[in-house]
């Protein structure tokens, strides 16, 4: 384990020492933990889970904003840390994907998931592993309602499913990287009162409608 005690030191162990996770105090000195947490997922895919006294919906969603995977609120157990850290570590199991593992959503949209790379325009979209788990799971039940507590199991843990606005951070990221215009989206739908939809127009159910209005 190594210690940084302050956000700049903290990129630099980043950059240095490539740890497997990170826990970042939102309270630390010097640039302080989100632009810290900000600059850390710009420049890897690490692990990031968060902490602080904050306990507002609003600190939470600044923090997923800022690339955090998770958000912990003091005082903690530390029998529920460790376990937002095995979380914050997996990965969504390997599926057989129904679209299969290399997928052509559309002629500006392509999706590999064996290698873990997605194109928009024939360019690379850098996604972050959640954003990567999520949309993975969603294109393997392309055209059906994915309810918000099954996406919350399946991609953060087991022990999460109250964690909505989780959810509503990673979509709204998704959409700004993948549809051609966000605020009117063409794949990633919004299900009201139930969760998430992935579009896949080549699917054999019909392409619903976009919704007016997003997450």
């Amino acid at each position: 384990m190594i210690e940084a005690r302050s956000g700049e030191e903290a990129l630099e162990v980043v950059r240095s020492d490539n740890p497997d996770l990170v826990l970042l105090d939102l309270n630390m000195p010097g640039i302080g933990g989100l632009e810290a947490c900000r600059a850390i997922r710009e420049a890897s895919d690490i692990p990031i889970i968060v902490l602080s006294v904050r306990n507002t919906e609003r600190d939470k969603v600044q923090a997923l904003d800022a690339g955090a995977d998770d958000y912990v609120t003091k005082p903690f157990g530390i029998q529920e840390l460790l376990a937002r850290i095995r979380a914050a570590m997996r990965r969504v199991p390997a599926s057989s994907s129904e679209a299969g593992d290399h997928v052509v959503v559309s002629d500006d949209l392509e999706i590999d998931f064996a290698a873990r790379r997605v194109l928009r325009s024939g360019r690379a979209v850098r996604l972050t592993p959640k954003e990567f788990d999520l949309l993975k799971y969603l294109v393997d039940h392309a055209n059906k309602p994915a309810p918000h507590r099954k996406l919350l199991q399946t991609v953060w843990g087991p022990d999460y499913g109250d964690e909505v606005e989780y959810l509503r951070v990673v979509v709204n990221q998704l959409r700004r990287k993948l549809e051609p215009v966000p605020s009117r989206p063409r794949y990633l739908l919004t299900e009201p009162w139930v969760g998430y939809r992935f579009s896949l127009p080549d699917h054999s159910a019909p392409k619903a409608e976009a919704p007016s209005e997003t997450a």
